[in-house]
Protein backbone atom coordinates (compact mmCIF):
# COMPACT_ATOMS: atom_id res chain seq x y z
CA UNK A 1 0.00 0.00 0.00
CA UNK A 2 1.69 3.27 -1.26
CA UNK A 3 0.88 6.44 1.31
CA UNK A 4 -0.61 9.43 -0.09
CA UNK A 5 1.68 11.62 -1.83
CA UNK A 6 3.34 14.53 0.30
CA UNK A 7 2.23 18.37 -0.07
CA UNK A 8 5.72 20.23 -0.03
CA UNK A 9 3.76 23.55 0.97
CA UNK A 10 0.91 22.74 2.89
CA UNK A 11 -0.05 26.50 4.46
CA UNK A 12 -0.39 27.56 0.82
CA UNK A 13 -3.21 25.57 -0.67
CA UNK A 14 -5.61 27.45 -2.11
CA UNK A 15 -3.94 30.80 -3.01
CA UNK A 16 -3.46 31.67 0.95
CA UNK A 17 -5.47 28.76 2.72
CA UNK A 18 -4.39 29.07 6.63
CA UNK A 19 -3.15 32.94 5.86
CA UNK A 20 -6.78 34.31 5.49
CA UNK A 21 -7.18 33.21 9.01
CA UNK A 22 -5.22 32.18 12.16
CA UNK A 23 -2.23 29.97 11.27
CA UNK A 24 -2.73 26.23 11.06
CA UNK A 25 -0.98 23.78 13.30
CA UNK A 26 -1.21 20.01 13.60
CA UNK A 27 -0.92 18.55 17.77
CA UNK A 28 -0.02 15.01 18.10
CA UNK A 29 -1.24 14.12 21.87
CA UNK A 30 -1.31 10.89 23.46
CA UNK A 31 -0.23 9.25 26.80
CA UNK A 32 3.34 8.41 27.48
CA UNK A 33 4.32 5.50 25.44
CA UNK A 34 2.08 5.84 23.06
CA UNK A 35 4.43 6.75 19.59
CA UNK A 36 3.55 10.62 19.63
CA UNK A 37 7.22 11.45 18.36
CA UNK A 38 7.20 8.03 15.82
CA UNK A 39 3.44 9.69 14.13
CA UNK A 40 5.04 13.35 14.78
CA UNK A 41 7.84 12.07 12.41
CA UNK A 42 6.08 10.20 10.03
CA UNK A 43 3.77 13.06 9.29
CA UNK A 44 7.01 15.75 9.38
CA UNK A 45 8.68 13.52 6.60
CA UNK A 46 5.00 12.84 4.38
CA UNK A 47 4.41 16.56 4.05
CA UNK A 48 8.05 17.41 3.74
CA UNK A 49 8.64 21.09 4.90
CA UNK A 50 7.21 20.76 8.19
CA UNK A 51 9.40 20.62 12.02
CA UNK A 52 8.50 19.86 14.72
CA UNK A 53 8.08 21.94 18.24
CA UNK A 54 8.19 19.32 21.26
CA UNK A 55 5.77 19.70 24.61
CA UNK A 56 7.01 17.69 26.74
CA UNK A 57 8.20 19.23 30.64
CA UNK A 58 10.77 17.15 30.95
CA UNK A 59 12.18 16.27 27.13
CA UNK A 60 12.87 20.11 27.56
CA UNK A 61 15.59 19.34 29.82
CA UNK A 62 19.33 18.49 28.82
CA UNK A 63 20.60 15.65 30.19
CA UNK A 64 18.63 12.41 30.88
CA UNK A 65 17.80 11.65 27.25
CA UNK A 66 17.07 7.81 28.31
CA UNK A 67 15.10 8.16 30.93
CA UNK A 68 12.61 10.87 28.95
CA UNK A 69 13.00 9.27 26.34
CA UNK A 70 14.41 11.50 24.20
CA UNK A 71 14.29 11.04 20.22
CA UNK A 72 17.75 9.87 19.25
CA UNK A 73 18.96 12.25 16.33
CA UNK A 74 19.83 9.50 13.82
CA UNK A 75 16.05 8.69 14.33
CA UNK A 76 14.56 12.24 13.93
CA UNK A 77 15.40 10.97 10.15
CA UNK A 78 16.81 14.70 9.11
CA UNK A 79 13.46 16.55 10.82
CA UNK A 80 14.27 19.61 12.35
CA UNK A 81 13.29 19.72 16.19
CA UNK A 82 12.62 22.59 18.82
CA UNK A 83 12.61 22.59 22.59
CA UNK A 84 14.10 19.17 22.53
CA UNK A 85 17.12 19.21 25.31
CA UNK A 86 17.51 22.86 25.40
CA UNK A 87 16.82 24.06 28.93
CA UNK A 88 18.96 23.77 32.01
CA UNK A 89 18.30 20.70 34.48
CA UNK A 90 18.28 22.95 37.36
CA UNK A 91 15.80 25.53 36.25
CA UNK A 92 12.26 25.54 37.06
CA UNK A 93 10.48 25.21 33.36
CA UNK A 94 6.93 26.57 33.83
CA UNK A 95 3.74 26.08 31.36
CA UNK A 96 4.22 30.30 30.36
CA UNK A 97 8.03 29.48 29.80
CA UNK A 98 6.90 26.68 27.07
CA UNK A 99 4.72 29.07 25.46
CA UNK A 100 7.00 32.22 25.53
CA UNK A 101 9.60 30.14 23.86
CA UNK A 102 7.03 28.06 21.41
CA UNK A 103 5.07 30.97 19.90
CA UNK A 104 8.35 32.82 18.23
CA UNK A 105 9.50 29.42 17.04
CA UNK A 106 6.09 28.48 15.71
CA UNK A 107 6.30 31.34 13.92
CA UNK A 108 9.23 31.38 12.25
CA UNK A 109 8.23 28.14 11.17
CA UNK A 110 5.13 29.90 9.61
CA UNK A 111 7.35 32.14 8.02
CA UNK A 112 9.32 30.03 6.71
CA UNK A 113 6.04 28.48 5.31
CA UNK A 114 6.12 25.34 6.84
CA UNK A 115 3.82 22.99 8.89
CA UNK A 116 4.42 23.05 12.81
CA UNK A 117 3.79 20.03 14.06
CA UNK A 118 2.84 20.10 18.51
CA UNK A 119 4.13 17.18 19.95
CA UNK A 120 3.85 15.62 23.52
CA UNK A 121 2.52 14.46 26.59
CA UNK A 122 2.62 17.42 28.96
CA UNK A 123 -1.23 18.63 28.14
CA UNK A 124 -0.94 21.81 30.15
CA UNK A 125 1.79 22.87 28.06
CA UNK A 126 -0.25 22.69 25.03
CA UNK A 127 -3.20 24.67 26.45
CA UNK A 128 -1.03 27.38 28.05
CA UNK A 129 0.39 27.30 23.77
CA UNK A 130 -2.68 27.58 22.62
CA UNK A 131 -5.03 29.41 24.98
CA UNK A 132 -4.94 33.08 25.63
CA UNK A 133 -5.22 33.16 28.89
CA UNK A 134 -2.68 31.88 32.13
CA UNK A 135 -2.21 32.71 35.58
CA UNK A 136 1.14 33.94 35.22
CA UNK A 137 -0.05 36.57 32.80
CA UNK A 138 -2.48 38.09 34.63
CA UNK A 139 0.11 37.83 37.54
CA UNK A 140 2.41 40.01 35.51
CA UNK A 141 0.07 42.68 34.91
CA UNK A 142 -0.49 43.30 38.13
CA UNK A 143 2.91 44.61 39.03
CA UNK A 144 1.99 47.99 37.24
CA UNK A 145 -0.82 48.65 39.67
CA UNK A 146 1.33 46.88 43.14
CA UNK A 147 3.24 48.95 45.88
CA UNK A 148 6.84 49.28 44.99
CA UNK A 149 7.61 46.79 48.15
CA UNK A 150 9.26 43.91 47.27
CA UNK A 151 7.42 40.59 47.03
CA UNK A 152 9.71 39.27 49.18
CA UNK A 153 8.08 41.57 52.06
CA UNK A 154 4.87 40.96 51.86
CA UNK A 155 4.85 37.20 50.90
CA UNK A 156 7.43 34.70 52.68
CA UNK A 157 8.53 32.80 49.72
CA UNK A 158 9.31 28.84 50.32
CA UNK A 159 12.47 27.23 49.80
CA UNK A 160 12.92 23.96 49.70
CA UNK A 161 15.63 23.79 52.08
CA UNK A 162 13.58 25.22 54.47
CA UNK A 163 12.33 21.89 55.11
CA UNK A 164 8.52 20.13 55.66
CA UNK A 165 7.59 23.29 58.02
CA UNK A 166 8.17 26.44 56.14
CA UNK A 167 5.92 24.84 53.17
CA UNK A 168 3.44 23.29 55.62
CA UNK A 169 2.87 26.84 56.90
CA UNK A 170 2.80 28.25 53.72
CA UNK A 171 -0.19 25.91 52.32
CA UNK A 172 -2.02 26.40 55.86
CA UNK A 173 -1.75 30.46 54.86
CA UNK A 174 -3.07 29.90 51.97
CA UNK A 175 -6.34 27.53 53.37
CA UNK A 176 -6.87 30.22 55.83
CA UNK A 177 -6.67 33.18 53.08
CA UNK A 178 -8.47 31.26 49.92
CA UNK A 179 -10.01 27.76 51.21
CA UNK A 180 -11.59 27.15 47.47
CA UNK A 181 -7.72 27.79 45.68
CA UNK A 182 -6.35 25.56 48.39
CA UNK A 183 -8.60 22.68 47.75
CA UNK A 184 -7.20 22.76 43.85
CA UNK A 185 -3.38 22.27 44.63
CA UNK A 186 -1.52 19.38 46.41
CA UNK A 187 0.08 20.90 49.92
CA UNK A 188 3.56 20.15 48.24
CA UNK A 189 3.12 22.12 45.56
CA UNK A 190 5.46 24.77 46.55
CA UNK A 191 5.23 26.85 43.43
CA UNK A 192 1.66 26.86 43.45
CA UNK A 193 1.32 27.76 46.49
CA UNK A 194 3.56 30.47 46.07
CA UNK A 195 2.16 31.90 42.85
CA UNK A 196 -1.31 32.41 44.78
CA UNK A 197 0.30 33.86 47.64
CA UNK A 198 1.99 36.03 45.31
CA UNK A 199 -1.23 37.43 43.23
CA UNK A 200 -3.46 38.06 46.22
CA UNK A 201 -0.45 40.04 47.42
CA UNK A 202 -0.17 41.96 44.34
CA UNK A 203 -4.03 42.29 43.49
CA UNK A 204 -5.87 41.44 46.13
CA UNK A 205 -7.95 39.32 44.32
CA UNK A 206 -8.51 36.03 45.51
CA UNK A 207 -7.61 33.10 42.96
CA UNK A 208 -10.66 31.48 43.40
CA UNK A 209 -12.11 34.47 41.78
CA UNK A 210 -9.91 35.11 39.08
CA UNK A 211 -11.05 31.68 37.67
CA UNK A 212 -14.12 31.85 38.29
CA UNK A 213 -14.69 35.27 37.36
CA UNK A 214 -15.21 36.73 34.07
CA UNK A 215 -11.63 35.86 32.79
CA UNK A 216 -11.85 32.39 32.80
CA UNK A 217 -14.40 32.93 30.34
CA UNK A 218 -12.17 32.54 27.23
CA UNK A 219 -9.54 30.26 28.65
CA UNK A 220 -9.18 27.04 26.91
CA UNK A 221 -12.12 27.38 25.22
CA UNK A 222 -12.71 25.76 21.59
CA UNK A 223 -13.47 28.62 19.55
CA UNK A 224 -11.07 31.55 21.23
CA UNK A 225 -7.73 29.15 20.13
CA UNK A 226 -4.57 31.24 19.49
CA UNK A 227 -4.12 28.51 16.40
CA UNK A 228 -5.99 26.55 13.76
CA UNK A 229 -5.64 23.44 15.34
CA UNK A 230 -5.82 20.03 13.92
CA UNK A 231 -5.51 17.77 17.46
CA UNK A 232 -4.93 14.08 16.77
CA UNK A 233 -4.86 11.60 20.45
CA UNK A 234 -2.69 9.01 19.63
CA UNK A 235 -3.55 5.85 22.02
CA UNK A 236 -3.77 2.42 22.76
CA UNK A 237 -5.90 -0.05 24.86
CA UNK A 238 -4.91 0.03 28.21
CA UNK A 239 -3.48 -3.57 28.97
CA UNK A 240 -1.54 -3.33 25.77
CA UNK A 241 -0.02 0.10 26.82
CA UNK A 242 0.64 -1.04 30.08
CA UNK A 243 2.58 -3.96 28.72
CA UNK A 244 4.80 -2.27 26.18
CA UNK A 245 5.49 1.18 29.18
CA UNK A 246 7.12 -2.06 31.28
CA UNK A 247 8.97 -3.61 28.83
CA UNK A 248 10.15 -0.12 27.67
CA UNK A 249 11.71 0.67 31.31
CA UNK A 250 13.44 -2.52 31.07
CA UNK A 251 15.05 -1.36 27.31
CA UNK A 252 16.01 2.05 29.29
CA UNK A 253 17.92 0.00 32.01
CA UNK A 254 19.65 -2.28 29.45
CA UNK A 255 20.63 1.00 27.60
CA UNK A 256 22.15 2.64 30.79
CA UNK A 257 19.45 4.21 32.93
CA UNK A 258 21.36 3.76 36.30
CA UNK A 259 24.08 6.01 35.23
CA UNK A 260 22.20 8.67 33.49
CA UNK A 261 20.05 9.34 36.36
CA UNK A 262 22.78 9.00 39.04
CA UNK A 263 24.72 11.53 37.05
CA UNK A 264 22.15 14.24 38.98
CA UNK A 265 21.51 12.17 41.59
CA UNK A 266 22.13 14.57 44.74
CA UNK A 267 21.46 13.21 48.50
CA UNK A 268 18.47 15.32 49.52
CA UNK A 269 17.52 17.12 46.70
CA UNK A 270 14.52 18.86 45.78
CA UNK A 271 12.32 16.46 43.46
CA UNK A 272 9.54 19.01 42.74
CA UNK A 273 11.84 21.73 40.70
CA UNK A 274 13.36 20.99 37.29
CA UNK A 275 14.74 17.83 35.51
CA UNK A 276 14.35 16.12 38.96
CA UNK A 277 10.47 15.62 38.62
CA UNK A 278 11.38 13.23 36.50
CA UNK A 279 9.63 10.10 37.00
CA UNK A 280 12.36 7.97 37.35
CA UNK A 281 14.61 10.10 39.38
CA UNK A 282 13.32 10.14 43.48
CA UNK A 283 12.85 5.82 42.32
CA UNK A 284 16.28 5.11 42.81
CA UNK A 285 17.09 7.21 45.66
CA UNK A 286 17.08 4.84 48.33
CA UNK A 287 19.22 2.64 46.12
CA UNK A 288 21.55 4.89 45.39
CA UNK A 289 22.20 5.93 49.15
CA UNK A 290 22.16 2.11 50.19
CA UNK A 291 24.45 1.05 47.22
CA UNK A 292 27.40 3.98 48.14
CA UNK A 293 27.27 2.80 51.97
CA UNK A 294 28.02 -0.89 50.46
CA UNK A 295 30.74 0.06 48.20
CA UNK A 296 32.38 2.77 50.71
CA UNK A 297 34.88 5.54 48.97
CA UNK A 298 36.65 3.13 46.53
CA UNK A 299 33.16 3.22 43.98
CA UNK A 300 32.58 6.91 44.79
CA UNK A 301 34.49 10.55 44.43
CA UNK A 302 33.58 12.90 47.71
CA UNK A 303 33.53 16.75 46.93
CA UNK A 304 31.83 18.78 49.30
CA UNK A 305 28.91 16.17 50.37
CA UNK A 306 28.30 15.44 47.07
CA UNK A 307 30.08 12.70 45.01
CA UNK A 308 29.82 11.25 41.66
CA UNK A 309 29.22 7.88 41.06
CA UNK A 310 29.91 5.18 37.77
CA UNK A 311 29.04 1.35 37.14
CA UNK A 312 32.32 0.00 35.39
CA UNK A 313 29.05 -1.29 32.88
CA UNK A 314 25.97 -0.07 32.02
CA UNK A 315 24.51 -3.36 31.61
CA UNK A 316 22.21 -4.34 34.37
CA UNK A 317 23.52 -7.65 34.70
CA UNK A 318 26.81 -6.88 35.21
CA UNK A 319 25.43 -4.28 38.47
CA UNK A 320 23.82 -7.27 40.05
CA UNK A 321 26.69 -9.17 39.94
CA UNK A 322 28.69 -6.55 41.90
CA UNK A 323 25.31 -6.47 44.81
CA UNK A 324 24.52 -8.33 47.85
CA UNK A 325 20.74 -9.83 47.99
CA UNK A 326 19.58 -6.58 49.82
CA UNK A 327 20.66 -4.40 47.31
CA UNK A 328 19.34 -6.24 44.84
CA UNK A 329 15.93 -6.65 46.35
CA UNK A 330 16.04 -2.57 46.57
CA UNK A 331 17.20 -2.35 42.89
CA UNK A 332 13.79 -4.50 41.44
CA UNK A 333 11.95 -2.55 44.41
CA UNK A 334 12.96 0.26 41.89
CA UNK A 335 12.39 -0.39 38.70
CA UNK A 336 8.93 -1.90 39.67
CA UNK A 337 7.70 1.78 41.21
CA UNK A 338 9.29 3.28 38.25
CA UNK A 339 6.80 0.63 36.13
CA UNK A 340 4.09 1.31 38.36
CA UNK A 341 4.86 5.15 38.10
CA UNK A 342 4.28 5.22 34.43
CA UNK A 343 1.58 3.20 33.90
CA UNK A 344 -0.43 5.59 36.76
CA UNK A 345 1.46 8.40 34.13
CA UNK A 346 -0.31 7.06 31.21
CA UNK A 347 -4.16 7.27 33.25
CA UNK A 348 -3.34 10.45 34.05
CA UNK A 349 -2.60 12.11 31.22
CA UNK A 350 -5.83 9.96 29.42
CA UNK A 351 -7.77 11.58 32.36
CA UNK A 352 -6.37 15.34 31.15
CA UNK A 353 -7.14 14.81 27.53
CA UNK A 354 -10.33 13.39 28.34
CA UNK A 355 -11.01 16.68 30.62
CA UNK A 356 -9.98 18.89 27.50
CA UNK A 357 -12.51 16.88 25.13
CA UNK A 358 -15.32 17.30 27.42
CA UNK A 359 -15.37 20.36 29.88
CA UNK A 360 -13.38 22.32 27.20
CA UNK A 361 -14.50 20.82 23.51
CA UNK A 362 -11.75 20.16 21.92
CA UNK A 363 -12.18 18.16 18.98
CA UNK A 364 -9.47 15.37 19.58
CA UNK A 365 -9.44 13.04 16.62
CA UNK A 366 -8.94 9.44 18.22
CA UNK A 367 -6.35 7.11 16.40
CA UNK A 368 -5.79 3.75 17.66
CA UNK A 369 -2.75 2.21 17.85
CA UNK A 370 -2.96 -0.95 19.51
CA UNK A 371 -3.19 -3.09 16.78
CA UNK A 372 0.41 -1.93 15.82
CA UNK A 373 1.22 -2.80 19.35
CA UNK A 374 -0.05 -6.13 19.45
CA UNK A 375 1.93 -6.89 16.26
CA UNK A 376 5.43 -6.03 17.75
CA UNK A 377 5.22 -2.67 16.53
CA UNK A 378 5.11 -4.01 12.88
CA UNK A 379 6.06 -1.01 10.80
CA UNK A 380 3.78 -2.31 8.25
CA UNK A 381 0.87 -2.33 10.70
CA UNK A 382 1.79 1.20 12.17
CA UNK A 383 1.39 2.76 8.87
CA UNK A 384 -1.19 1.07 7.70
CA UNK A 385 -3.28 1.49 10.83
CA UNK A 386 -1.93 5.13 12.11
CA UNK A 387 0.05 6.74 10.27
CA UNK A 388 -2.51 6.83 7.03
CA UNK A 389 -5.22 7.65 9.02
CA UNK A 390 -3.40 10.70 9.97
CA UNK A 391 -2.04 11.65 7.07
CA UNK A 392 -5.41 11.80 5.26
CA UNK A 393 -6.91 13.54 8.31
CA UNK A 394 -4.13 16.36 8.14
CA UNK A 395 -4.59 17.00 4.40
CA UNK A 396 -8.23 17.48 5.00
CA UNK A 397 -7.69 19.89 7.58
CA UNK A 398 -5.02 22.21 5.43
CA UNK A 399 -7.23 21.89 2.37
CA UNK A 400 -10.31 23.61 4.76
CA UNK A 401 -10.93 27.65 5.16
CA UNK A 402 -12.43 26.85 8.52
CA UNK A 403 -11.22 25.57 11.31
CA UNK A 404 -12.51 22.37 12.92
CA UNK A 405 -12.44 23.91 15.83
CA UNK A 406 -14.50 26.89 15.25
CA UNK A 407 -18.00 25.08 16.74
CA UNK A 408 -17.45 23.30 19.72
CA UNK A 409 -18.73 19.55 19.59
CA UNK A 410 -20.59 20.45 22.99
CA UNK A 411 -22.39 22.94 21.81
CA UNK A 412 -23.01 25.77 23.93
CA UNK A 413 -21.21 24.07 27.07
CA UNK A 414 -17.99 25.46 26.22
CA UNK A 415 -19.09 28.91 26.12
CA UNK A 416 -20.08 28.50 29.74
CA UNK A 417 -16.93 28.50 31.46
CA UNK A 418 -17.89 30.17 34.55
CA UNK A 419 -20.77 28.06 35.16
CA UNK A 420 -18.82 24.51 35.32
CA UNK A 421 -17.67 23.70 38.75
CA UNK A 422 -14.06 23.20 38.28
CA UNK A 423 -12.98 24.09 41.55
CA UNK A 424 -15.16 21.74 43.66
CA UNK A 425 -12.74 19.04 45.74
CA UNK A 426 -14.11 15.31 46.32
CA UNK A 427 -12.33 12.77 48.85
CA UNK A 428 -12.71 9.50 48.20
CA UNK A 429 -12.84 7.76 51.55
CA UNK A 430 -12.72 3.99 50.33
CA UNK A 431 -9.41 4.80 48.39
CA UNK A 432 -7.06 6.13 51.36
CA UNK A 433 -8.58 10.09 51.22
CA UNK A 434 -7.64 10.29 47.93
CA UNK A 435 -8.43 14.04 46.61
CA UNK A 436 -10.20 14.13 42.86
CA UNK A 437 -10.74 17.98 41.65
CA UNK A 438 -13.39 18.79 40.11
CA UNK A 439 -16.71 16.38 38.67
CA UNK A 440 -15.01 15.46 35.47
CA UNK A 441 -12.26 13.56 37.41
CA UNK A 442 -14.55 12.45 40.57
CA UNK A 443 -17.02 11.05 37.95
CA UNK A 444 -13.70 8.93 36.11
CA UNK A 445 -12.77 8.15 39.52
CA UNK A 446 -15.69 6.26 40.71
CA UNK A 447 -16.34 4.72 36.93
CA UNK A 448 -12.38 2.71 37.47
CA UNK A 449 -11.70 -0.01 38.24
CA UNK A 450 -9.34 0.48 41.94
CA UNK A 451 -12.19 2.49 42.67
CA UNK A 452 -14.26 -0.40 42.87
CA UNK A 453 -11.83 -2.81 44.15
CA UNK A 454 -11.39 -0.49 47.12
CA UNK A 455 -15.09 -0.63 47.90
CA UNK A 456 -15.02 -4.62 47.14
CA UNK A 457 -12.66 -4.63 49.76
CA UNK A 458 -14.62 -2.28 52.26
CA UNK A 459 -17.51 -4.48 51.95
CA UNK A 460 -15.28 -7.91 51.88
CA UNK A 461 -13.91 -6.24 55.64
CA UNK A 462 -17.31 -5.21 56.89
CA UNK A 463 -18.97 -8.24 56.68
CA UNK A 464 -15.74 -10.16 58.69
CA UNK A 465 -16.06 -8.16 60.94
CA UNK A 466 -19.87 -8.26 61.48
CA UNK A 467 -19.53 -12.03 61.77
CA UNK A 468 -16.46 -11.52 64.02
CA UNK A 469 -19.21 -9.13 65.69
CA UNK A 470 -21.52 -11.61 66.16
CA UNK A 471 -19.58 -14.52 67.03
CA UNK A 472 -18.12 -12.73 69.87
CA UNK A 473 -21.94 -11.36 71.09
CA UNK A 474 -22.78 -15.39 71.15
Amino acid sequence: MEPPEGNPNPRNQGGGGAAKGKPKVVVVMGPTGAGKSRLSIDLALHFEAAEIVSADSMQVYRRLDVLTNKVPLHDRRGVPHHLLGSVDPNVEFTAKDFRDLAIPIIEGILSRNRLPIIVGGTNYYIQALVSPFLLDDFMETTDDFCSADPIDDLVPIHNSEEGICGSSSLFDSLKDLDPAAANRIHPNDHRKINQYLRLYARSGVLPSELFQGKASENWGRADDFRYDCCYIWVDASTPVLDRYVEQRVDWMMDAGLLNEVYDIYRPGADYTRGLRQAIGVREFEEFFREFHIKQGDDSMLANKGDFIFKYPESNLETISESMDGKHQNILSEAIDNLKANTRRLVRKQRRRLNRLKTFFGWDLHYVDATEAFQLGNSEETWQTKVVYPCIDLVKGFLCKETSFDSLSPNGGESKSMASRNLWTQYVCEACGDRVLRGAHEWEQHKQGRGHRKCLARLRKNSQISQIMDTSHST
